[in-house]
């Protein structure tokens, strides 16, 4: 594996310049502004605006977010218009400063203590038989927020006995071990934390964050519950190389995951991370493959795939295109 150094970050004309110098030379890294887009970086829109307008409506009445809007997510249209979402609790601001993430950062508000029931009555109004629940990082809580996702569950499957629900939760640095005590005591149907990128990358993708605490998180909660499916996400397009991201989809395996999702980064603006490459649709197809030989029991991957991305069918083992 070659060395990277990363020697200057900086904007230029409204482009951000990345320049990387390598010992072997193997990576082509953006340094003159922002790559095109190829011709699969296509966005589908629905042609139904008014279920999108409706679902939007109806979670803005109860003060709710989705990280389908918060984060930009290209989806968007697509889940909407399929009467999907995955909410975003503990607030819309964020405590970490991830530069590829397009969640807001700064000081949180105290937490909303009616957002379970509100939650609750959301999922019943929108007769979701699926649900997932993403949050913003909360560092300045002595749990993380876990008491405040158990609370959110409990008051969901009061209401809806029979639904299944998926958590994508932060990494709760500082305080794993109290809030895998909550969890498992209140678990979920799948329980997914995203790595997100390769342990070189971490101090650009991911401040803040440790690699090999995210692997143990994961591997704690199914140590735990072994009966639950684990799950997790890579971003391509970072700076990574493939052979990289083949070994932390081996390292996910070694760590009892059996559900991934491969997906394209897509820049949420100019203020964020330059894409350093596009990964065509063919190689994200190679990646399933080797995933798949790993052991990997469900794995969506393609440009667009994201964690919550149809994550019914994903939670089925359904074929993802």
């Amino acid at each position: 594996m070659s060395e990277v150094h990363i020697t200057k970050t900086y904007m230029k004309n409204n482009d951000q310049e990345v320049m990387e110098e390598t010992k072997d030379n193997t990576r082509i890294i953006n340094s003159t502004g922002l790559l095109p887009k190829p011709e699969w970086i296509k966005i589908k829109f629905s042609s139904d605006s008014r279920k999108i307008k409706r679902i939007k409506e109806v979670i803005r009445k109860q003060n709710l977010y989705s990280v389908c809007e918060e984060a930009a997510c290209p989806n968007l249209s697509e889940c909407f218009h399929r009467g999907t979402a995955t909410f975003m609790i503990l607030g819309s601001v964020c405590t970490r400063r991830c530069p590829f993430c397009n969640i807001e950062k700064g000081r949180p508000l105290a937490l909303d203590p009616d957002e379970p029931s509100k939650l609750a009555k959301i999922v019943n109004m929108l007769s979701l038989r699926y649900v997932v629940m993403t949050s913003v990082d909360r560092d300045d809580l002595h749990d993380g927020g876990a008491q405040h996702f158990a609370n959110c569950i409990s008051a969901i499957r009061d209401k809806n006995p029979s639904i299944k629900i998926e958590i994508l939760v932060p990494d709760f640095r500082g305080c794993r071990q109290k809030a895998l005590s909550i969890l498992t005591k209140t678990p979920p149907d799948v329980f997914n934390h995203n790595l997100e990128n390769v342990p070189r990358m971490y101090h650009i993708v991911r401040p803040g964050a440790n690699y090999h605490f995210s692997l143990q998180l994961l591997a704690n909660f199914k140590k735990e519950k072994p009966d639950i499916p684990t799950k997790s996400g890579l971003m391509f397009g970072l700076g990574e190389t493939n052979n990289e991201l083949i070994e932390v989809m081996r390292c996910l395996r070694q760590h009892g995951v059996t559900m991934l999702t491969l997906g394209q980064y897509l820049q949420p603006s100019r203020n964020h991370l330059p894409v350093q490459r596009y990964v065509s649709p063919d190689e994200f197809i190679k990646m399933k493959k080797i995933a798949i030989k790993m052991g990997f029991t469900h794995v969506a991957s393609g440009p667009f795939v994201r964690s919550s991305y149809l994550a019914d069918m994903q939670e089925k083992g359904l074929e993802i295109k």
